[in-house]
């Protein structure tokens, strides 16, 4: 029999929550066992009860919102996943709260049986991103080992990429990055696409999440 994964819901809406709630409860092998309006009404609740498995949670709440929860989460709940449900698609807000420790995102317009993957590849592998980022990233955050393919697939940046990598992790827009490194946007631009060849990645998120993973960058 497969264990029970027991699940934590932190969104302000009580109807998207209760809807979830009863959605994740009919997947075989999941258990809500906490609900909540916002990070500190999650705190009070978790203070009788163990730590759940994993923590779906959203950005936007009053109170304390899902940055300052996740962070909070990743310091004090090491154990325990949090698996990003919003309505936000924007690369600042998936960075930001990757860096703060979330370990998958999926908009709230997906489908069941796109949740319940999610869940599941949080719960079997540790990590879930949707279209955002390649399949090769993926396989990055899930500690597959490149080189078992037999060939050295060791990847070379030079310093002003690993420069321009660091920047990317920040909120700066291509233009602040440029003006920091005191080049053109046309050149932080070839910067950008000389990384995502090399990554195999399709956004600046999946330049972040290589960053993050192989510690170039530590949130």
């Amino acid at each position: 029999m497969t264990p029970t994964t027991y699940i934590a819901l932190i969104d302000d809406h009580v109807l998207m929550r209760s809807s979830l709630s009863t959605l994740i409860n009919s997947f075989d092998g999941y258990k809500v066992i906490l609900e909540a309006d916002h990070g500190k009404d999650f705190i009070e609740k978790l203070k009788p009860r163990s730590a759940p498995d994993i923590i779906l949670l959203d950005i936007t709440m009053p109170e304390m919102n899902g940055y300052e929860t996740a962070d909070w989460i990743r310091i004090n709940l090491p154990d325990s996943k949090v698996l990003v449900l919003s309505m936000l698609d924007s690369d600042s807000a998936i960075i930001r709260i990757i860096k703060a420790g979330a370990k998958g995102y999926i908009l709230k317009d997906s489908k069941p049986s796109g949740f319940r993957d999610a869940l599941n590849s949080v719960r079997d592998h540790g990590f879930f991103m949707n279209e955002l980022v390649s399949s090769r990233m993926l396989h990055y955050m899930n500690n597959i080992d490149q080189h078992a393919k037999g060939k050295d697939n060791t990847i070379h940046f030079t310093d002003r990429e690993i420069h321009f990598m660091k920047l990317a992790c920040s909120d700066k827009s291509y233009k602040e990055i440029a003006d920091e490194m005191y080049i053109s946007s046309r050149t932080v631009e070839s910067y950008r696409d000389s990384l995502l060849q090399k990554l195999g990645v399709s956004s600046r998120v999946g330049i972040v999440l290589y960053a993050i993973k192989h510690g170039i960058f530590k949130p």
